[in-house]
């Protein structure tokens, strides 16, 4: 066998306080490496260290079960039956271990014997294990005259989890030791119980932290973190320190500092995954470590002094990497448009910030996220939805999560989407973003520069119809034409100041100075009841006349007849809306040279249609519609007109009798004598008498 062979066994899954993590295990002559699916961390062993190897039968098929010379144990399940030669023959060939077959009991029986291996309890009845305990998933253990009970540290992931063991000891007939003490010191040995013996390495005094939220005293132990705030502490063992982040905060003055917990602190129901630290560039520190320069050289070499000082989150963050052996993750080379290597954005309605990194993302600070590039199915960029000075950012990760970062700066967007293009990220519709990007350059410095085509296209044919019905209607007044200032113009010719005309004789005897100082101030009065006059038609209700001359096209829809098509050919399977704002585009970009030829066929088209309007007006059509459109009441001599319901409905008193339009003057009424105060016998009036003055 080669020794540069390397074995790999995809859907493997490791057993992890009480939860079995699906990943990929990989065994070479060097290592053997579990990859864990969903979060990305790498457990290595090496392989001098693996002591003996076990082969057994388990609930997913078949699992193999490491013991290591320093007393912990690894669990790997779901190979196959197959797999059990091949794999033993690499184990002896490269570890020289053998590979052992064992089978489990499966009776069912509760008494037994608790055998201690290491860091293993194994639970055996007769030579066979009924079952076995990782003494590092205890995370208590108490006693009792006849019993021991053991409490597991709990996964959240688990959706069942085991809470406690009892055991029952029976006594001893021997002197010496009492076995529940025993069997107790033997589990507090190998147990994960955290506690605070000697002193610590070095205390930092009211540190900021904002997940969670409060000031902390933070106690620098060689196995774990100790947080002491006033209402909560918290001891965080290094084994779960996942990953160590140290970025720069937006304002240039302060720095974060994140640590990433798999599994995370809790506090009541809620679990913090990360432990944000919040830091001022300006804090100095000078502290000396609990232990001798020989201690220090020999557990760090090299990496820590017993004597430190600088900025604070420096000194914080290299003992962190020195007792975590993690590596701390920085920005890269993403420079946003402020300068900065963040984006400000929102998320679920609290605003932070964005730290693109070399191989994902992570939002900062409420609450915290971080999505590795490959967990990533597929971004998006989209228009914000309150503005379009902003836009959001979509993110979706292959195990069917969704990110929204929304309220991103509209000059943000190149940086990012360049950023995102060259980690080769899966961008959702990319030719239609493409076109955003252009669009968001394009008005760049006002959104008056947006070209809207539909806009102008709505005003285009706004001027063509006004053009056509200037044209049509000209010499002739109707009740559109109505121009602001003429109102007594119109009030003299509708009622007459000599309606006197029309009523008994003796008020023809009446002197015309009289006449004028009296209408003058009753005309004014109706002047009033002038907005109750009918409201003129809008020009959409209007019937069209359908033998009329075509109106022509403006000159940009007259270019967009004639090239959409070609639009459509470059743009494969665009919609109607973004083939208007693609044209509108293009239509922008021309230049004024290339304009000159459609605004020549747009004027040629206009010439043309006035000639034929005109020789239409000629042939008497148009005046042929109009008259079918709008037809004339008759005015003949006996027939009743109906008052105008301005007049006839007037609040002044003796206006709607003295005062009759010239066009609707009734037969059966008569004027008032004297502003009203007698009524004279009324004498018939025809059409001819109203019109005279």
């Amino acid at each position: 066998m080669s020794s540069t062979e390397v074995l790999e066994y995809n859907d493997i899954y490791q057993e992890l306080k009480g939860i079995m993590i699906d990943g990929r295990l990989r065994l070479s002559r060097q290592s053997i490496v579990f990859k864990n699916n969903k979060t990305g961390k790498v457990d290595s062993v090496q392989a001098a260290d693996v002591s003996e190897g076990v082969w057994r039968r388990v609930a997913r098929g078949y699992g193999i079960k490491l013991q290591l010379r320093n007393g912990n144990l690894c669990k790997f399940d779901g190979f196959r039956e197959g797999d059990f030669d091949k794999m033993a023959d690499y184990f002896k060939s490269h570890y020289q271990v053998e590979l052992h077959e064992k089978e489990m009991c499966v009776k069912g029986w509760n008494w037994g014997t608790a055998r201690f291996n290491g860091q293993l309890l194994s639970f055996d009845i007769g030579e066979q294990s009924a079952f076995e305990i990782p003494l590092t998933n205890v995370s208590q253990c108490t006693t009792g005259k006849n019993e021991v009970t053991l409490e597991f540290h709990q996964n959240d992931d688990a959706e069942v989890s085991l809470m406690e063991v009892r055991f029952y000891v029976p006594p001893s007939q021997e002197d010496g030791m009492d076995p529940v003490e025993a069997f107790s010191q033997n589990v507090l040995s190998k147990a994960d119980i955290i506690q605070a013996t000697g002193d610590a390495l070095c205390i930092f005094r009211e540190l900021q932290c904002l997940t969670p939220r409060g000031r902390y005293d933070i106690r620098i132990y060689p196995a774990f973190l100790h947080l002491h705030g006033k209402t909560f502490d918290y001891k965080i063992p290094y084994t779960t320190v996942l990953r160590l982040f140290l970025l720069p905060h937006k304002d240039q003055r302060q720095m974060f500092f994140v640590i990433s917990l798999d599994p995370p602190i809790k506090q009541g129901q809620t679990r913090y995954h990360f432990l944000i630290l919040l830091f001022s560039k300006d804090d100095d520190l000078s502290l000396t470590l609990n232990m001798s320069e020989e201690e220090v050289a020999k557990k760090f070499d090299g990496k820590l002094s017993k004597q430190m000082s600088g900025p604070l989150y420096e000194v914080v963050s290299r003992i962190m990497k020195s007792l975590v052996s993690r590596k701390i993750t920085v920005p890269g080379n993403f420079v946003g448009n402020s300068g900065a290597h963040c984006i400000s954005c929102s998320y679920k309605a609290s605003s932070g910030l964005l730290y693109p990194l070399e191989r994902g993302f992570i939002y900062v600070h409420k609450p915290p996220v971080h999505i590795r590039f490959d967990e990533i199915s597929h971004v998006n960029f989209a228009r914000g939805t309150t503005t379009t000075r902003s836009f959001d950012f979509e993110i979706e990760t292959k195990q069917g999560s969704q990110y929204t970062f929304s309220s991103i700066e509209r000059e943000e967007y190149g940086k990012l989407f360049d950023f995102v293009n060259a980690k080769k990220l899966n961008i959702k519709n990319r030719g239609m973003k493409e076109s955003i990007k252009q669009n968001y350059d394009d008005y760049a410095d006002s959104d008056e520069d947006q070209h809207d085509a539909y806009l102008e296209q709505v005003k285009a044919e706004g001027r063509i119809r006004e053009e056509a019905a200037n044209d049509s209607e000209s010499g002739e007044e109707t009740d559109e034409s109505f121009n602001p200032g003429d109102e007594e113009d119109e009030v003299d010719e509708e009622y007459d100041s000599n309606a006197g005309g029309s009523s008994s004789s003796s008020n023809e005897d009446e002197s015309d100075s009289e006449k004028h100082r009296k209408v003058p101030a009753k005309r004014a009065k109706v002047v009033k009841e002038k907005p109750k006059k009918k409201k003129p038609e809008s020009k959409k209700s209007k019937e069209k006349d359908p033998h009329a001359p075509k109106r022509p096209m403006s000159t940009y829809m007259l270019w967009l007849n004639a090239n959409r098509e070609k639009i459509k050919a470059d743009n494969p399977g665009i919609s109607v809306t973004e083939l208007s704002k693609k044209a509108g585009e293009l239509w922008k970009a021309m230049g004024k040279d290339k304009k000159e030829e459609w605004d020549t066929k747009a004027a040629s088209a206009k010439k043309e249609y006035e000639k034929k309007m005109e020789e239409y007006r000629k042939s008497g059509k148009a005046d042929s519609f109009k008259k079918k459109e709008t037809p004339k009441k008759s005015k003949g001599k006996g027939e009743k007109q109906s008052l105008p319901r301005s007049v006839s409905k007037s609040p002044v008193k003796g206006i709607g009798d003295s005062f009759k339009s010239k066009e609707f003057v009734s037969s059966d009424e008569s004027s008032s004598d004297s502003e009203g105060s007698e009524k004279a016998p009324s004498t018939p009036a025809t059409s001819e008498e109203s019109g005279s003055d």
